[in-house]
């Protein structure tokens, strides 16, 4: 799992990077939990989402926020984030110039950020949306939304009620042509504790689903 350094708006961004093995292998950026409370590229959950592209044969990245590891620059309140996430893409295409599919993913503030992109950059086919602070940051810019996803949280979420994310789901699959897969872990947290098995299944299943293609198609 290569150590990568991405030119960033604010210096360089860490990351970490695997190369998909077939040609025009589908990519996929991955964010993580808000860089003010522990989040990391190293979190947990985010790692699970990763796994679950790399065993599809994606070419996968994953990469510090600015302020985080050794990313250079300070934390920017989302607006610099989102610029964070916008180079780290171009980086990827521009090591994937063919890629079948583009995928953005994100973990609670990530998710937030990675919506937001979807919103800009219309080469992003689907996402992948784990404990979306909906109560906490203003999604409506989902208006309409232009691709469909999954958003997966557990029902012990002590950060975000129920509630929020079910409000969102409903929102975004009222607009035409969008399908949100919504899929809720039974005794999982906010960050999954202890239920990342639980949530690697739901992944993987929304995966195969979703790209036709079984592990066992891309497997060496």
């Amino acid at each position: 799992m290569p150590e990568v350094m991405i030119n960033g708006p604010a210096g360089r961004l860490e990351g970490r990077y695997t190369h998909g093995k077939t040609p025009n292998a589908p990519v996929a950026l991955l964010l993580h939990p808000h860089p003010q409370h522990g989040g990391s590229m190293n979190n947990k959950v985010l790692f699970t989402v990763f796994q679950s592209f790399v065993k599809r044969g994606h070419s996968v990245l994953r990469f510090n926020f600015r302020g985080v590891g050794r990313s250079q620059g300070t934390y920017d309140k989302g607006e610099g984030e989102l610029a964070d996430a916008a180079a780290a893409l171009d980086w990827l295409q521009t090591y994937n110039p063919n890629a079948a599919l583009c995928w953005i993913a994100g973990v609670s503030f990530g998710s937030w950020i990675g919506m937001q992109l979807l919103m800009r950059r219309p080469e992003i086919d689907g996402f992948i949306t784990v404990s979306p602070p909906a109560n906490h940051f203003d999604f409506s810019f989902l208006a309409p939304c232009p691709s469909s996803g999954l958003i997966i949280h557990g029902d012990k979420d002590e950060i975000v009620p129920q509630t929020a994310v079910t409000k969102l789901v409903t929102k975004l699959s009222h607009q035409k042509d969008i399908r949100i897969d919504h899929r809720v872990v039974p005794g999982a947290n906010h960050f999954f504790l202890n239920r990342t098995d639980e949530l690697a299944r739901e992944v993987d299943d929304y995966l195969d689903r979703a790209l036709n293609n079984p592990v066992a198609a891309v497997a060496e």
